[in-house]
């Protein structure tokens, strides 16, 4: 090497050179050192994959659930598995196969729900429901397998929709506040194979009924199987071609057994572990030209994905779809709505006012009196390690406009405190904490309004009481 060429960091910066070659005994420790790259690359890469894979094993191997099946989450204790949910209304969902089911029916029925389908990469394939093309009218769809025309005999009545992939998730929620039609709106929906539509397999509502399971992606070893097994039945995008070359020289093929040997295990151990370091400095320290979403204030527009497809301009979304799928499910352009009264805005606070990590001490949140949100608003608190619900002996995690004991103050503000003691205040605008573990905050806006998108409206930083 010449003495211009720059330091070498980590373990290459102690290689042996014969002359201006690596020494032949350095060999190997270069090549685990570019393999160990891979791995981190190969992880941020397959995070979104991961996560529904994962989602998936959950509900068939501890649910029981099958691909005739929706599975509802409705109270807090079931939600707790899912990455950053929504702890104020139910989700309806489930993992389909096409490449077992052939094109798959969904029924939707006529009423006020929001949903849709995606692909195993989260890229949303078609929105239902409200912000759909039957505009809460319901109707009947039928998901098309790659590579397949739509059924010859197929009805006008029918809208058509094909993903990419083989591997899918359809999911909606109920927004009408009333119990009884939404549970209506939940039995009223069909999901079957278009080749059982004389007869099909009645759809049942599985639960998880108080079992233990987690959604949020494995760590170790265990993630580079998900991948391994979900990368089998799955077709190969153009724009992933590379990134198989790297899961190709770790050890994961189509068509061959996982079975690394000690080498590859330890890097993919180790490389899974540094992903996830990236992935978290990735997600709870955006770099991400967006910024903060007032000047003076902590709190980001969480969701830094552009558009379903995950394209940017030139470019496609690899970070910004890694600091989602990290830290969340699904993606809709709902989700990040510029409509004044439609859709949902996310905004995300990882720090308190001072740019320190919120851990579990005493904080505190005021909420603007005019939320400007047409339907209703609400604070969430997520635990950092597993990214979904704080699991507190309080069994809640948030706070909202929906609730009937919330406390308002004179002028229409509400302060909302968080913290491993109830507040002098009372427990009525308390979400609680635990010691020494750290957590983040969604504030949700449903239906935001236009003092949201103008700024004229400023949510209060999260601060130590």
């Amino acid at each position: 090497m010449t003495s211009s060429t720059p330091a070498l960091p980590g373990p290459l910066a102690h290689v042996a050179m014969d002359g201006e070659l690596p020494a032949r005994s350095a060999i190997p420790t270069i090549f685990d050192e570019l393999d160990y790259q891979m791995a981190c690359q190969a992880y941020l890469w397959a995070l979104p994959i991961v996560s529904y894979a994962q989602w998936k094993g959950q509900h068939y191997d501890v649910f029981g659930a099958t691909s005739s099946d929706l599975v509802r989450y409705v109270t807090y204790r079931d939600r707790l598995g899912i990455i950053t949910a929504n702890a104020t209304t139910p989700y309806i969902l489930n993992f389909f196969a096409l490449a077992e089911t052939g094109p798959l029916v969904i029924e939707l029925p006529a009423g006020p729900t929001a949903g849709g389908v995606s692909d195993f990469w989260q890229r949303e394939i078609g929105a239902m429901g409200e912000m759909g093309p039957d505009r809460g009218q319901g109707g009947k769809y039928v998901v098309v397998p790659p590579g397949e025309s739509a059924p010859d005999d197929l009805s006008p009545d029918y809208r058509t929709l094909q993903p990419s992939g083989f591997n899918i998730m359809f999911g909606f929620r109920t927004l009408d506040p009333d119990p009884a039609r939404a549970e209506a709106l939940v039995d009223a929906v069909r999901i079957y194979p278009y080749s059982e539509r004389e007869n099909p397999t009645p759809t049942r509502i599985v639960s998880p009924d108080g079992r233990e399971w987690t959604g949020d992606q494995p760590r170790g070893l265990d993630y580079w199987r998900v991948l391994h097994g979900v990368y089998q039945t799955e077709v190969v995008d153009e724009r992933d071609r590379f990134y198989l070359a790297m899961l190709k020289q770790l050890g994961i093929e189509k068509g061959k057994p996982f079975e690394p040997d000690e080498r590859l295990r330890r890097i993919l151990e180790q490389g899974a572990a540094a992903g996830e370091l990236m992935a978290q400095a990735n997600t709870f320290a955006k770099r991400f030209e967006q910024g903060s979403y007032w000047p003076d204030r902590r709190w980001e527009q969480a969701i830094v994905i552009d558009n379903p497809a995950q394209r940017g301009n030139g470019y496609d979304e690899l970070l910004e779809r890694a600091s989602w799928f990290y830290e969340a499910v699904t993606f809709s352009e709902a989700m990040k709505s510029t409509t004044p009264g439609v859709g949902q805005a996310y905004l995300g606070s990882y720090t308190d006012a001072a740019g320190e990590w919120l851990d579990g001490g005493a904080y505190t949140l005021h909420v603007p009196a005019d939320v400007p949100a047409k339907l209703f608003w609400s604070a969430t608190v997520y635990d950092v390690a597993t990214r979904c619900l704080i699991d507190n002996p309080q069994q809640r995690g948030d706070r909202g406009s929906r609730d009937p004991e919330l406390v308002v103050n004179e002028d229409g503000s509400v302060d909302l405190y968080f913290g491993p003691e109830a507040p002098a205040a009372g427990e009525a605008n308390w979400v609680q904490t635990i010691p020494g573990k750290h957590w983040f905050s969604y504030f949700r806006l449903y239906g935001p309004l236009e003092p949201y998108f103008d700024r004229s409206w400023k949510l209060g930083d999260i601060t130590p009481a």
